[in-house]
């Protein structure tokens, strides 16, 4: 049995239990609306879902390439200098401490309602996991390795690029497959602070009007190009990395 129908086979049993919740449970459709009636709602208003998804969508995978390549650009000067360890690695972990869901209103005032503030949202989410991976990717390479190239007399650059980088790929990965995962946080967020469209902002105005079916159906857009999201990354890495081993393929 492969991925794609183990995973239809979750998700049936997972509307399955959430049709009975309903049913049983005789909830009030404006508090749990059964998948029959979101199901209806996507179909009903499947154009105004996908203009607000589309523009979500653009939010999110901008955020994910500028995150990426700001958080992979950052763990390179951080393995390659010293003084920027010293300097910008205690800037990067104290950035950590401040919520990012405080920034949202800061980057709304700044950046204004429009695409931007969205944007630099979803970017500052996927910045540090991207940088964190890949910098300690960066500084766990094989001492033996290292020692051999000092020994042939390669230059601290090409010990990084030629040397380093492809050993820390893997923890690029798993970090970049980490950002996939939670890139459309920092989308939804800008959007419930101040937007104008995207799936972030019609959640808000419908769970305000009580259409808790439309939120629902929202909600599920949103998920469904999150996983889709993570399967492309994950996808594309594996095709990227052929050499690397995934005892999980084994096991099954």
């Amino acid at each position: 049995m492969n991925r794609f129908v183990r995973g239809l086979i979750t998700f049936a049993g997972l509307v399955l239990a959430w049709d009975l919740l309903v049913r049983l449970g005789e909830l009030p459709h404006y508090i749990l609306p059964g998948p029959d009636r979101v199901a209806l709602r996507l179909w009903s208003d499947h154009a105004l879902l996908a203009h607000h998804a589309g523009l979500t969508l653009v939010e999110i995978v901008l955020g994910l390439v500028l995150g990426t390549l700001l958080g992979s650009l950052a763990a390179l000067v951080l393995a390659a200098s010293r003084a920027a360890r010293r300097w910008l690695l205690p800037v990067l972990l104290v950035s950590q401490a401040v919520p990012v869901f405080a920034i949202a209103p800061l980057l709304v005032l700044w950046l204004g309602y429009g695409m931007a503030s969205k944007i630099a949202m979803a970017t500052l989410i996927i910045f540090f996991p991207v940088a964190a991976t890949f910098h300690d990717g960066l500084r766990r390479t094989e001492p033996g390795w290292l020692d051999l190239a000092q020994t042939m007399g390669a230059s601290r650059w090409r010990t990084l690029w030629h040397l380093r980088v492809p050993a820390a790929l893997p923890a690029f990965g798993a970090g970049l497959r980490v950002a996939a995962a939670v890139a459309p946080i920092g989308a939804v967020v800008g959007e419930w602070v101040g937007a104008s469209a995207g799936l972030g902002y019609l959640m808000l105005h419908a769970t305000a009007r009580v259409q808790t079916d439309l939120t629902f159906a929202a909600l599920l857009l949103l998920a469904l190009m999150a996983v889709c999201l993570w399967l492309l990354v994950d996808a594309g890495l594996r095709r990227a990395l052929p050499w690397l081993p995934d005892t999980h393929l084994k096991e099954e």
